[in-house]
C-alpha cells in the first residue's frame, strides 16, 4: 500500500469545495427555508460614505447592505439583476436563506466583473442581514462562531507635508492621543513623494527614494517603536519603483507594504517577492477568490486583504478566507467606509480564524447612521457585536434628511 505523504494530504485539502465554513450556515437555516420571499431590493444614496442597499421580504423583516456607486448606478445594477433578460438569476420572489445560490447567480451564472460586483456584493451584505434577523442570530454565529470577541484595528494618519519633522511630532501626538488607543496606522507613499493620491509613479530615481526614506524615517521617529506602521500604496508603482521603495523603507520594519503593484496578480508581484524581505499586502481591489487565487498559490504575499464591498460580499470574502487558510496565509478586512460595512467587517472576522485584524476610520463610533451606533472601540480593538444579523439599527430620519440630492426614499 503507498504511503499517504504530507505533499497528498494538502493536495486532498485543497481540492475540497472552498467556503467549507458556510455549511454551518446551510444547516441552522435549513428548517426556516422556503418560509419567506424577498419582495424587493432598493438602494438610497446619502450625502456622505456611499449608497446603502435594502432588501425586503413578505415576513416584514429587512436587511441591509452597503455598496460604493451612486444611487442611479445602484438601481440600474438592481434593474439589470432583476430585469426581463435573465428573469431565473433574479432574487425578487426567491428565498433569501438560499444565499449560496443567490451569490452564484450574481456573480458567477452570469459572470459579473468591475464595478457592478461593488453593487451585487451590497446585496450579498443586506442577505446575510436579513438571515441572521430571521434566524435571531448574528451572522459570526451564521458563519461558524466567534474565534474573538474583540478585533484589532488598524487605521489612517493625516497627510500633509511628510518631509516636516514639526509636522510629524503633531501628526504622531494626534494619533497616540487617541481615546481609541489605535496602535497601527497606514502612512500613505503619495504624501511622501509630494504626488497626488492613485497617480502612476513610474520609474523613482535615488532622489525620490530618498524623499520616501526622509519621510518614514521621520515617521517612525515620532510615531516611536510602539506604533505599527503600514506603508501605503494606491498601485500606483512599476516594479523597479517598487522594488527601489521597499530598500527605502525596510529600516523603520514595517508592518507590510501595501499594494504598491497593480492589483492583479503578474510575474511584477514574484520579482518584488524575491527582491525584499519586508511583509507584503495586497487584495483590497480583488474581486472574487479567483484572483485571490494566484496569489496564494505562488505565495506571492504575506497577507491578503479582501473588501466585503468589492470582493463579492460576505460569502465571496469567506471563500477567499477559506481557501487562504489551505495557503496558511492571514487576511484583513479593507475598510474605509460607513457603518454597514464596518459592521459586517466585524462580523466576518470574529468568525475567521486566519482573520486577525481589521481596517477602521478611526471615527467608526460616531457614525451618525445608527440608533444607536453599536460600533464600540477601546484599547485599539472593536467590539464584536451579539444582535442579530449585522446588529446595526438603522437611523431611518436621519438617513432620509441626508440623501443625496435627487435621491428618492424607501420608505
Amino acid at each position: 500500500m503507498a504511503k499517504t505523504t504530507r505533499r497528498d494530504i494538502l493536495r486532498a485539502a485543497l481540492a475540497m469545495p472552498v467556503a467549507s465554513s458556510l455549511a454551518h450556515f446551510e444547516a441552522l437555516a435549513a428548517p426556516a427555508r422556503k418560509q419567506v420571499k424577498i419582495t424587493s431590493i432598493q438602494a438610497v444614496q446619502l450625502k456622505q460614505r456611499g449608497t446603502l442597499i435594502r432588501v425586503d421580504t413578505d415576513a416584514g423583516i429587512t436587511g441591509f447592505g452597503e455598496c460604493s456607486g451612486s444611487g442611479p448606478f445602484a438601481r440600474a445594477a438592481i434593474a439589470g439583476l432583476e430585469g426581463p433578460r435573465l428573469p431565473h438569476l433574479g432574487l425578487i420572489g426567491k428565498d433569501p436563506l438560499a444565499i449560496q445560490v443567490h451569490h452564484h447567480n450574481m456573480f458567477y451564472a452570469y459572470a459579473q466583473r468591475g464595478r457592478v460586483t461593488r453593487v451585487l456584493s451590497g446585496i450579498d451584505m443586506a442577505l446575510w442581514d436579513l438571515a441572521g434577523k430571521l434566524l435571531n442570530l448574528p451572522v459570526s454565529k451564521l458563519l461558524g462562531g466567534n474565534f474573538r470577541d474583540e478585533i484589532l484595528l488598524y487605521s489612517h494618519c493625516a497627510g500633509g507635508d511628510f518631509q516636516s519633522q514639526e509636522q510629524w511630532r503633531d501628526r504622531a501626538q494626534n494619533l497616540k492621543s487617541d481615546r481609541r488607543g489605535i496602535t497601527a496606522f497606514k502612512v500613505d507613499i503619495h504624501h511622501a513623494l509630494g504626488l497626488n493620491m492613485q497617480e502612476f509613479s513610474p520609474s523613482i530615481g535615488p532622489q525620490d527614494a530618498a524623499k520616501v526614506h526622509r519621510a518614514y524615517t521621520l515617521a517612525r521617529e515620532a510615531l516611536g517603536p510602539e506604533i505599527d506602521i503600514i506603508v501605503h500604496c494606491h498601485c500606483e508603482l512599476d516594479t523597479g519603483s517598487a522594488i527601489r521603495v521597499a530598500e527605502a523603507v525596510e529600516h523603520i520594519k514595517p508592518l507590510y507594504l501595501e499594494d504598491p503593484l497593480a492589483p492583479n496578480f503578474s510575474p511584477s508581484w514574484m520579482a518584488l517577492r524575491r527582491s525584499t524581505r519586508l511583509p507584503l499586502m495586497t487584495g483590497e481591489n480583488i474581486d472574487l477568490v479567483d484572483q485571490a487565487l494566484p496569489f496564494l498559490e505562488n505565495q506571492a504575499v504575506d497577507l491578503l486583504q479582501p473588501d466585503i464591498v468589492n470582493s463579492g460580499g460576505i460569502t465571496g470574502v469567506m471563500k477567499i478566507a477559506d481557501a487562504a487558510a489551505r495557503y496558511r496565509t492571514p487576511i484583513a478586512l479593507h475598510n474605509v467606509s460607513g457603518l454597514l460595512l464596518a459592521a459586517s467587517s466585524q462580523q466576518v472576522a470574529a468568525a475567521v480564524f486566519n482573520c486577525p485584524r481589521i481596517e477602521s476610520i478611526r471615527n467608526a463610533d460616531e457614525l451618525p447612521w445608527a440608533k444607536p451606533n453599536p460600533l464600540v472601540i477601546r484599547n485599539g480593538r472593536m467590539k464584536v457585536s451579539t444582535a442579530p444579523g449585522l446588529g446595526v439599527e438603522l437611523d431611518q430620519d436621519y438617513m432620509k434628511s441626508n440623501r443625496a440630492d435627487g435621491e428618492p426614499w424607501w420608505g
